[in-house]
């Protein structure tokens, strides 16, 4: 579609999403071909290098900044490690620190593994571990906000770091296997000085593999730590280059075989490589979902209006037309990789959840904009990728059929992204399209979104929401906490924040030559890269 004029790539998604009937694929026989696991079958044997390609350059490789995203993520799970460790089945387990303990309700108390050493040869320390978590808890920091409830962090033994907390907190105790639980050698950070976390830097990490090479707008190579400290979970991989491409040229490289695998985040790419001939797809669980979030604009400050576009909008065209069919209509904006515990529960809480129907309930969003009465115009933001114009485009679609008025703005993607931090980039629309996907298995560390104080709502403000929060992160015990969270689930659904569309499993295409790697989205923050390796015969 990037040869065809504007508009007529405008109409065509138009069309795909009333419709579906424009699609020149057929999603069931896809999905037929789609291996649903968690993760690939175990590689046979070594590869000496690899080619990987994702969608886009990392914008940075120090994953206590707010530029940090899903590429830094990718690339550096397999270079970073962390106290505890993601595995691809979405349940975690103690890593840099081999036990830890609640010594009383709010104290928390990690042990830490004695033979770890950094890439530079250094030995990992308690001291390295304070200083690590301090970093992440700093003002400003990307991960700051696990670090909530925290009083004090300090070494209490030579390999031991105690942990106070204001009230008790499940959350802190996850967020350990994501990159709040990142520990870093601080000589080699501090030495590094702004160097750190730019293609002119070096990492301080203990992973599998070290940070060989970062050649700003070409590539990224890592290759195999010569002298990993846990011998049995070695890379099987030697080197392995990363490269970001358009979803197209992804495709191309996969076919032809130029390259060796990708995690796919369009999964319309899936159509033409879940064939079975050069290259495979699986599929695994995921907690990232595709939303529209409402802004602060103004136009959507009623909830009701929210509710009714919410009731109007085409999910499964949506899922078809821009996932291939791939994806699955969603209730809520976090996905079943969340349910690390209590699945019975939260999957009985989400099948209850109103709000969200497939098909549409057009007759019921008409009532309740009816009840607001006139109203202003929706304006819905797009950055002219192909999912986020087929979601901008049945959000204009559903207005449409209840009686509201909407229109679309192209923002540059560049700078898309950017209206998560700054409020003048919302003020141009109404509601932005985006993934959102959390590092726990736990709906809880979604929900506390919800909170009136949260950076990414700024239309819902419900006190008693409010004290749900701390109240959620307080239960240790899982069938409580499971309890709250479905209540905030609840309150959320009726609030609508956000309008959640479609969940999106995490998807990775392999070379029939390669295998290995989880299909599930722990690779984020798992060392996924270490497990590739060839294929047996």
């Amino acid at each position: 579609m990037s040869s065809a004029p504007r508009w007529l790539a405008m109409a065509t998604l138009v069309t795909l999403v009333a419709g579906c009937s424009g699609t020149k694929t057929d999603p069931d026989q896809v999905r037929q071909n789609v291996r649903l696991v968690d993760a690939t079958p175990a590689a046979a044997g070594p590869l000496a290098e690899a080619n990987w390609l994702i969608a886009k350059e990392p914008s940075t490789v120090d994953l206590d900044l707010d530029a940090a995203n899903s590429q830094s993520d990718l690339v550096m799970a397999n270079v970073c490690e962390r106290l505890l460790q993601l595995r691809p089945d979405l349940t975690s387990k103690p890593h840099l620190a081999s036990a830890y303990k609640w010594a009383t309700p709010d104290t928390l108390v990690f042990t830490l593994r004695t033979d770890v050493t950094f890439h530079s040869g250094k030995p990992m320390t308690a001291d390295d571990v304070v200083w690590s978590m301090r970093r992440h808890a700093a003002d400003g920091a990307a991960e700051s906000d696990e670090y909530v409830n925290v009083t004090s962090i300090g070494r209490t033994g030579p390999a031991e770091v105690t942990v106070k907390l204001k009230q008790p907190d499940a959350l802190f105790l996850q967020a350990m296997a994501g990159d709040a639980g990142v520990v870093l050698e601080r000589a080699a950070v501090e030495a590094q000085g702004d160097k750190y976390g730019t293609p002119r830097g070096k990492d301080a990490c203990s992973g599998p593999f070290t940070l060989d090479t970062w050649a700003s707008g070409d590539r990224v190579v890592l290759s195999k730590a010569p002298d990993y400290w846990d011998k049995a979970k070695a890379a099987k991989t030697g080197r392995i280059t990363f490269r970001w491409a358009e979803d197209d040229a992804i495709v191309n490289s996969l076919v032809t075989g130029s390259a060796d695998g990708a995690y796919l985040e369009n999964l319309a790419a899936a159509t033409r490589l879940a064939s079975g001939g050069t290259t495979t797809i699986s599929q695994g669980p995921d907690t990232r979902v595709w939303n529209l979030m409402a802004t602060e604009r103004g136009a959507l400050a009623d909830a009701r209006l929210r509710k009714a576009l919410a009731l109007a909008i085409n999910r499964d065209g949506i899922n078809r037309a821009a996932m291939a069919g791939l994806g699955q209509p969603a209730k809520e904006p976090v996905g079943p990789g969340a349910w690390g515990y209590e699945k019975a529960v939260f999957q009985s809480a989400y099948d209850s959840l109103p709000g969200s129907p497939v098909p549409p309930d057009v007759e019921a969003a008409k009532k309740l904009v009816g009840e607001v009465g006139p109203t202003e115009p929706i304006v819905v933001a797009s950055d002219g990728t192909p999912i986020r114009d087929v979601i901008a485009n049945a959000l204009v679609d559903a207005a449409g059929k209840i009686g509201l008025q909407a229109s679309i703005t192209q923002i540059p993607p560049q700078q898309y992204g950017e209206y998560l931090i700054k409020p003048d980039l919302r003020k141009q629309a109404d509601l932005f399209a985006d993934d959102y996907y959390i590092s726990k298995n736990d709906p809880v560390g979604f929900y506390k979104n919800g909170s009136s104080k949260s950076s990414v709502n700024w239309v819902f403000k419900d006190p008693e929401y409010d004290e749900l929060v701390p109240k959620a992160r307080a239960a240790i015990d899982d069938a409580e906490r499971a309890g709250i969270a479905t209540d905030m689930a609840r309150r959320w659904a009726d609030g609508m924040p956000w309008i959640s569309l479609v969940q999106s499993p995490s998807t990775v295409a392999l070379s029939t030559k390669v295998t290995g790697v989880p299909a599930s989205g722990c690779y984020r923050y798992y060392p996924w890269a270490a497990d590739l390796g060839a294929k047996g015969s």
